[in-house]
């Protein structure tokens, strides 16, 4: 790619161990900073006897979640209201009232009342579901019961507040007052707390029945070593190329990100082993934490697990999960290759050397190993091919996992470990069950008032009907809510506002492509300023400033804003394909597709690089951007002409350099 005859090496690999500090952040500097910006790592400290308590608590609770979805043949409205219940209990004990308390083995007694007011209810509705089902909308006339609901509701609102944050709530709040100020009140309760139109709608329900289940998996792959054995084969397979360390952080957290399905978790996992490899080598700190934040963030799009939101968007989208991995499939190979040529060109611009081989782990080493990664194979297997049901089959899943744990003689699994995981699982499942419970509510007061169809109204007379400007539009609202808020909220709050009007008529982006579109919108959120979790995780553990550390993954992760609108106008990247397509002709326009979006993704990052054989004047920049895009927008046209320009801009920097050698 890149030629450096006329620069002296010793000097471009001398630099940056001179102006770079090399250090990194503790565990301690990466829980501060989470503590300053994700609500999620705000926890109350336990320990001895209450914290033993308190975490045998949330392992039975996974246990239940396990137990119920595989055996339970109760009515939704007994298996939710219990669940609901379980999580606002789990969710008071963990999560004090605001930020930096403290003090240990310490509950208010105010935090206690509300947490058995607020459960109490729903456990008495599980109690007696059969009879207020029967009541109907009687039931509302009832005092007692309507306090039940709103003491529950604002219960919920409250813990949301502290483990998901104030966005989704802003949300939340504005639509029960649209509701409460258009809808009668008793209907409005009714509808929200004693039917499945509210709390217990869809979020909830795959939420409970799914989500929980997988959780709990990703909790225990995580503690077979799974994820240094990942790191190793990423060393293996790009350690020794120019900047090696940075490609091997997007290798291999592509590859965790198929366990975890978090960006936060996965920066801090596989960040705390690439982070100081990369600034080691010479990479800039900020560079460093972005190219493993923007990495990690990937992993919500990494087929087979993803994020959480991938198992709704099935619900939502009325197809089984297993085509939603597959559709998923081309997305994250872009994605991750545009941030993989971005931290090459990186290299180049910096004269950056690779790892030695001799540190490096060898292949041989690691092929005995490869057992690690049956868990996975085998619940792919299950799962695409309809064996069981998907929650069976993540059980199966997790049963061979420890299996896998107890070979491992170098990180074998042990009782201890098996109780972490289930700990893990249970607190884990908190966040994300309450935003699916906002979710609901958001769902609930959309489908009370008939607001979607304002909605549409208001997008399409804005947009003046331009399905680019509806898809800026809906861009930008899922940036904003996704504001520390988690994917999954997000992601429900999306579709159940912004899918539909990109789907109606007047815009006509198709279901899976408008659903696809809300979701990877949500999940950037996570390493776009002001608020970018994953990016302030990995600026903690390279020791760099989270503003700058945020901005450079942005760059980083530009197929992330480029890719979904490319779907969104060229379903074929989603395999959807218009009706009687010959299988040939499948292939041929999905490889078209692929190699297109390649090299525009190439001309765009290089020209947000600023570097290709040389560095690459401002003017030479814009044109790459627009030969780039050119490349990725559909049509064989737009597809030639940006190619001439990338041509002809590659081939003026590759003269530049051979008439100055």
């Amino acid at each position: 790619m890149a030629n450096n005859d006329n620069l002296d090496p010793k000097d471009l690999n001398k630099a940056p161990a001179e102006e770079i500090d090399t250090s990194t952040g503790t565990a301690e500097d990466v829980e501060a900073v989470m503590k300053k910006y994700d609500r999620e790592s705000n926890v109350r400290r336990w320990e001895g006897t209450p914290g033993l308590v308190v975490k045998s608590l949330s392992a039975l609770f996974s246990l239940y979640c396990i137990y119920v979805t595989l055996f339970s043949t109760a009515m939704p409205e007994i298996r939710l209201n219990i669940f609901l219940a379980l999580i606002l209990i789990l969710g008071y004990l963990h999560y004090p009232i605001h930020k930096g308390v403290t003090r240990a083995n310490y509950i208010p007694v105010y935090d206690i009342i509300i947490m058995i007011a607020g459960a109490f209810p729903f456990f008495y509705f599980a109690a007696n579901a059969s009879k207020i089902i029967m009541m109907a909308t009687r039931v509302t006339k009832d005092p007692k019961m309507v306090v039940f609901a709103v003491i529950s509701v604002l219960a919920l609102m409250e813990l949301c507040r502290r483990c998901v944050g104030i966005p989704i709530l802003c949300v939340v709040g504005a639509l029960l007052v649209y509701t409460f100020s258009t809808v009668r009140f008793g209907k409005v309760i009714y509808d929200l707390f004693y039917t499945t139109t509210g709390l217990m709608n869809t979020p909830i329900n795959v939420c409970a029945k799914y989500i929980v289940v997988f959780i709990i998996f990703g909790a225990f792959l995580e503690r077979t070593g799974i994820s240094t054995f990942f790191i190793n084969l990423a060393n293996c397979a790009a350690g020794a190329s120019a900047g090696g360390p940075a490609k091997v952080a997007v290798i291999s957290s592509a590859l965790c990100g198929m366990v975890s399905g978090s960006s936060v978790g996965n920066t801090v996992t596989t960040g705390s082993i690439t982070i100081p490899m990369m600034k080691k080598t010479g990479y800039k700190p900020e560079f460093a934490g972005a190219v493993e934040a923007a990495a990690s963030t990937g992993g919500q799009i990494m087929p087979p697990i993803m994020g959480a939101a991938a198992f709704l968007m099935a619900e939502y989208m009325g197809i089984p999960y297993a085509q939603v991995a597959l559709k998923a499939i081309l997305p994250a190979v872009l994605y991750f290759t545009g941030i993989y040529i971005a931290v090459h060109l990186e290299a180049k611009k910096l004269g950056l050397k690779g790892i030695p081989k001799d540190e490096l782990p060898k292949i041989g080493s690691l092929l005995p190993k490869i057992y690690l990664l049956l868990p996975l194979v085998i619940l792919v297997v299950m799962v695409s091919t309809n064996m069981f049901t998907m929650q069976f089959s993540a059980t199966i899943a997790i049963g061979i996992t420890i299996l896998v744990g107890l070979v491992n003689k170098d990180d074998r699994i042990s009782p201890q470990k098996i109780f972490d995981a289930l700990e893990a699982g249970g607190r884990g499942t908190i966040t994300v069950a309450v935003a699916c419970a906002m979710a609901g509510l958001v769902a609930g007061c959309i489908t009370s008032t008939g607001l979607a169809s304002k909605l549409i109204t208001l997008i399409v007379n804005i947009s003046g009907g331009r399905a680019i400007i509806a898809l800026a539009l809906t861009m930008i609202c899922c940036v904003i809510l996704g504001m520390g808020v988690p994917t999954t909220a997000n992601y429900c709050i999306m579709a159940a506002t912004c899918a539909p009007i990109l789907m109606s008529p007047q815009i006509g982006i198709p279901r899976v492509c408008a659903h696809f579109f809300v979701f990877y919108f949500g999940i950037v959120a996570d390493i776009t300023p002001p608020v970018a979790l994953a990016a302030y995780a990995g600026s903690a553990i390279a020791k760099a400033p989270p503003m700058k550390t945020a901005f450079n993954a942005t760059r980083l992760a530009i197929a992330a804003f480029v890719v979904p609108y490319i779907f969104a106008f060229n379903p074929v990247m989603l395999f959807e394909f218009a009706e009687g397509t010959s299988g040939g002709a499948m292939f041929i326009q999905v490889i078209q597709l692929i190699l297109t979006s390649l090299v525009g993704l190439f001309g765009v990052a290089a020209a947000l690089n600023g570097f290709l054989y040389k560095p690459i004047n401002p003017l030479l920049r814009a044109g790459m951007i627009v030969g780039g895009l050119c490349m990725m927008i559909p049509g064989t046209m737009t597809d030639l002409v940006g190619l001439v320009i990338l041509a002809a801009i590659i081939a003026l920097q590759r003269g530049g350099v051979k008439k100055a050698a």
